[in-house]
């Protein structure tokens, strides 16, 4: 096939399905993303097959994997994606009026429960044609992969130590407690720091294989360690598990706070000495200079701004 005859039959919408499809891993759940029905998505899958001259996506046990060619395809149509999205938004300005590009924010939800809620309603506020995405920071997707392949436009999180190669926002910091049930004995006894290490904790799943969160890198540099007997991949769920039972939440404060006047909870001091909890949002360098990039950020340090005042 002659190389203009090739670039005629290839669209944005059929790169953004590619892209989706690749990194998705799936084309059913490449298919709710993208909004459209999977039989569209598998017609389209089977075009870009076609003018790949490969399978792009293979299956490997019960999963779909890509192939090398498609791997290699990834980048490359992220990058075309984001050029297109940016081509005449950020050349004439960002309006968040009439804007209609797409806001992708990765966080948790340690920050505090009502922090993604009000973020996603000042956006649809301010600007309502702007489709939002948040994703979550989960076991199989790193935080620096995603900014640097354009799946997020800004990460919101905290470290221990941010990485360098990343722009950085501070957002809040926050006193490190811990949630029990009003049940638990140290409600009534207290304790010290040996029976707070031996007591059954729980934690949240980690965000990429092989990380540690900041309760647990402290207490690593301290050379301490607590007994995790329960991790939970869905953060907002771990309050009503303390309730029910004697495990132990260490977190911030503000996150804690949220809980004590509906669900039989309460917030004692950690008797380990750890530094404030420190939340950032954190970017690219293809982002830093983008309009509305930066009307994304000042949405989101207005928002922890208007909690952290509460």
């Amino acid at each position: 096939m002659r190389e203009q005859a090739l670039f005629d039959k290839i669209d944005l919408h059929l790169i953004r399905v590619l892209h989706t499809v690749l990194t998705e891993r799936s084309v059913s759940r490449a298919a709710v993303r993208l909004g459209m029905h999977q039989p569209a998505v598998s017609a389209a899958l089977k075009r870009l097959r076609a003018l790949a001259g490969d399978p792009l996506l293979v299956r490997s046990g019960g999963a779909m994997v890509p192939t090398d060619v498609a791997l290699r395809m990834v980048e490359p149509a992220g990058a075309i994606l984001r050029a297109a999205e940016a081509l005449f938004s950020d050349a004439r300005g960002f309006d968040p009026r009439s804007a209609t590009r797409t806001f992708r924010v990765a966080a948790s939800d340690y920050l505090d429960p009502y922090f993604l809620p009000r973020l996603v309603a000042r956006i649809k506020q301010e600007a309502p044609l702007c489709p939002i995405e948040i994703l979550p920071l989960s076991p199989d997707a790193h935080y620096h992969a995603l900014l640097a392949q354009g799946e997020a436009d800004v990460v919101i999180g905290n470290w221990p130590q941010p990485p360098d190669d990343l722009h950085l926002g501070r957002l809040l910091s926050d006193e490190v407690v811990c949630l029990v049930s009003q049940d638990h004995p140290a409600v009534r006894r207290g304790w010290d720091v040996q029976e707070w290490l031996e007591a059954e904790h729980i934690a949240p799943t980690p965000t990429h294989p092989g990380a540690r969160g900041v309760i647990d890198g402290y207490l690593d540099s301290q050379g301490l360690c607590r007994t995790i007997t329960a991790r939970c991949a869905h953060f907002s769920l771990i309050p009503d598990i303390v309730a029910s039972s004697l495990l132990v939440l260490t977190t911030g404060r503000q996150y804690c706070e949220r809980f004590t006047a509906h669900l039989p909870v309460t917030i004692l001091p950690c008797p380990v000495d750890f530094p404030p909890l420190m939340y950032y949002q954190l970017w690219h360098g293809r982002s830093h200079h983008s309009a509305a990039a930066m009307w994304l950020r000042e949405c989101i340090r207005g928002v922890a701004l208007s909690l952290r005042k509460q």
